[in-house]
């Protein structure tokens, strides 16, 4: 039964999830730690973080661990169809409508209205997404942690997978010393 619980998750994530892997990211989370309870939140933290790092699609990374994590190699499968399949239909259903109809305000009404709504979304997950390592290393090393990242990435250009890589070296190397 797992299996199908998978297969809805992620299906579900991944159709209402406009906009591709990132706006995906909270509705996985919903699916992933409150709903199902496959992962915890901080083991959600983990895994999103390393998905982060490795090349390719934040989604089909994340479908595939905790589809394995949750019932092996089936699991794996289940959930990598359901976080493909919506997005690849989808795609070749609304880009001939939304190509046939571009010039509707009512499409670009649809388009520009819906992001608010993912930033909100994006807001939320990173909300909760700052509660562990808050409590577990402290609100101000969580903040300048959070400051240097958003600088290397905005100022300095830095890849964000160079930006995680050079916090697991601190939380490796140095945080283990300063807590």
């Amino acid at each position: 039964m797992e299996w199908l619980q998978l297969i809805y998750g992620f299906f579900m994530a991944n159709l209402l999830g406009y906009g591709g892997g990132p706006s995906s990211i909270p509705l996985m989370y919903e699916e992933i730690v409150p709903h199902y309870g496959w992962l915890t939140d901080e083991e959600f933290s983990n895994m999103l973080a390393l998905a982060n790092a490795l090349p390719g699609p934040i989604a089909t990374k994340i479908a595939a661990f905790v589809g394995y994590d949750v019932y092996g190699w089936a699991g794996l499968a289940a959930a990598l169809l359901a976080t493909i399949l919506p997005s690849a239909a989808a795609l070749i259903v609304l880009l001939r409508v939304l190509q046939k109809h571009k010039q509707s305000p009512v499409v670009k009404g649809m388009t520009l209205l819906v992001q608010p709504v993912i930033a909100i979304m994006m807001v939320t997950l990173t909300w909760k997404m700052a509660k562990t390592p808050a409590e577990s290393i402290g609100l101000w090393q969580t903040l300048i942690i959070a400051a240097i990242a958003l600088w290397a990435i905005q100022k300095l250009k830095l890849h964000p997978a160079l930006v995680i890589l050079a916090a697991f070296v601190y939380g490796g190397l140095v945080l283990p010393y300063t807590i």
